[in-house]
């Protein structure tokens, strides 16, 4: 599926403003989405929604389906009569600070229990809810339930019993956690309620969503614990092999990651019928996927399990064609954007175009290798989605004042010093961050995103997250002051009415129902 000519944002909902700690699905949000019609946008783009652990990155989820339940609006709560008024004055000064996030988690779920305990389970809306996402609900409320009670220990650790998942084990600890298995399903409710409102208004002003899905999982997961046999996992629960990248731009060593591998045989032998479900509950919430790491789908990086680093791995066939064409079949077409970043071979390629799939230009590693870099603007073809940055980049701002640093000895790549990249751009160098979203949407690629951060020219104090490093990252908020500015969006709508890509008036996709778990998983125990 091609994008009409078009632009947008990136911003992840945690970024947002608000009072309370971290964004999330509230006013603010709802906010954002006037500021993206005021500035000609089409698409808004986020990061990942389930579940964050300690790190709070959104690519190391307890789930592939559930929401994240730190997104749920506080203030959301009280106007549907779940919270009272005075228990948000009662809650602590969160001034959004790195700071700041240790309490604002434990407040938010401290005023998500307060409401679940006053819920009425047996609300209509909530019953259809529960029945309607059984399929992956049930296990994932269990998972958290027993995680709970194992004091967060890994599912690895705990009782033989509920490792294996024998049946009598679960039988007794679904009814010895009831209450804490309704807390998760309540937090399940109140998200998919409040994304819903957030939808409905963003089809209101005709805003489309794109979302993200990581192409792993995390080991610490519903999904693995609760289906072990589409994982490469030896008896003990342990995997066999890990997930990684090779030496790269961003890391001498790889990168790391660490989660389980598929274990692809098991997968085909169900027709992909988990990847179908869990892009179909993505699809549910948002128009297009961004979908991560797509190399991985031709071949992926393969890690030992003991070692330290990712230099020792090795590439692994991948499920190619035959996975695509069960997606294409079962969800009516792939509407999706190949992440092809990376170590991209003439295979990875010819699967890409062999399914109309855009790939993405990032403007930061376009300038480097020569005029013939596949991330100039005057090489890309018309199906691609370009970007200033992703989420894993520096900010344009900060990125470009790290080039700028360097010794300033001649290099052997002229094309990698910032005197080209100022001749590519005709730039002086004093709006560097303009000047690349100019470059973005003069640009034949059919859609450009853009961070909100290089729309402020911000530097590298505003960076998402940088990989390879386990702390620090996923922090990062916007300002009220940030979107109150109106001189942004003025600049950024007469770059879209200049370069055609002025806000599509056409209707949104029409919202899957919920998907059926025929075929899904087995019978629950």
């Amino acid at each position: 599926m091609t994008f009409p000519r078009s632009c947008g944002l990136l911003l992840h909902l945690t970024s947002l403003p608000g009072p309370f700690g971290l964004g999330d699905l509230g006013a603010e949000a709802h906010a954002f989405l006037d500021y993206l019609v005021e500035a000609g946008q089409s698409w808004w783009q986020f990061l990942p929604l389930g579940p964050v652990g300690e790190s709070y990155s959104p690519y190391q989820s307890s789930s592939s389906f559930a929401g994240n339940p730190l997104l749920v609006s506080p203030a959301g709560l009280v106007e549907a009569g779940w919270l009272p008024r005075s228990a948000l004055r009662r809650g602590p000064r969160l001034d959004g600070s790195p700071d700041s996030i240790g309490p604002a988690v434990a407040a938010r779920l401290g005023w998500l229990r307060q409401a679940a305990a006053g819920f009425d389970r047996n609300d209509p809306d909530f019953r259809r809810f529960r029945n309607a996402e059984s399929f992956w609900l049930a296990d994932y409320a269990l998972f958290e339930a027993i995680r709970t009670q194992q004091n967060q220990e890994p599912w690895w650790r705990w009782p033989e019993g509920l490792r294996r998942r024998d049946p009598r084990a679960i039988r007794q600890a679904r009814r010895a956690l009831g209450p804490e298995i309704a807390f998760h399903e309540f937090a399940q409710y109140a998200f998919e309620r409040q994304w819903s409102q957030l939808r409905a208004a963003a089809a209101a002003r005709r805003i489309q969503f794109i979302g993200d899905v990581p192409i792993f999982v995390s080991l610490d997961s519903a999904d693995v614990w609760a289906r072990p046999e589409l994982f490469a996992l030896d008896a003990h629960g342990h995997p066999t092999g890990v997930a990684g990248v090779p030496p790269d731009y961003f890391s001498a060593d790889g990168q790391l990651w660490g989660n389980p591998l598929y274990h692809w045989p098991a997968h085909r032998a169900e027709g992909y019928a988990w990847w179908i479900a869990r892009l179909r509950q993505t699809l549910r919430r948002v128009d297009r996927i961004r979908l991560d790491h797509f190399r991985g789908f031709e071949a992926y990086w393969e890690v030992p399990a003991d070692a330290p680093t990712a230099a020792s791995g090795r590439w692994r066939p991948g499920p190619g064609a035959p996975f695509f064409r069960a997606l294409r079949s079962a969800l009516g077409g792939l509407p999706l954007i190949a992440e092809d970043l990376g170590e991209i071979t003439p295979a990875v390629l010819r699967l890409r175009d062999r399914f109309g799939l855009p790939g993405m230009k990032v403007l930061q590693f376009a300038f480097g290798s020569g005029p013939s870099n596949p991330h100039l603007p005057h090489n890309y073809p018309a199906n691609c989605v370009v970007y200033t940055g992703t989420h894993d980049n520096d900010t344009s701002l900060g990125w470009f004042q790290s080039l700028t640093a360097k010794d300033p000895r001649p290099t052997p790549d002229p094309s990698s010093e910032p005197g080209y990249l100022l001749r590519y751009l005709n730039s002086d160098g004093a709006e560097i961050h303009w000047d690349l979203i100019r470059a973005a949407y003069a640009s034949v690629a059919c859609l450009a995103i853009v961070p909100l951060q290089d729309v402020l020219g911000l530097g590298s104090e505003a960076r998402m997250n940088i990989p390879g490093t386990p702390t620090g990252n996923w922090l990062w908020r916007c300002q009220p002051q940030h979107l109150a500015d109106p001189a942004p969006r003025a600049r950024l709508r007469m770059l879209a009415e200049t370069y055609g890509r002025l806000r599509a008036e056409q209707p949104p996709r029409a919202v899957p129902e919920s998907p059926s778990r025929t075929g899904l998983r087995r019978q629950a125990s």
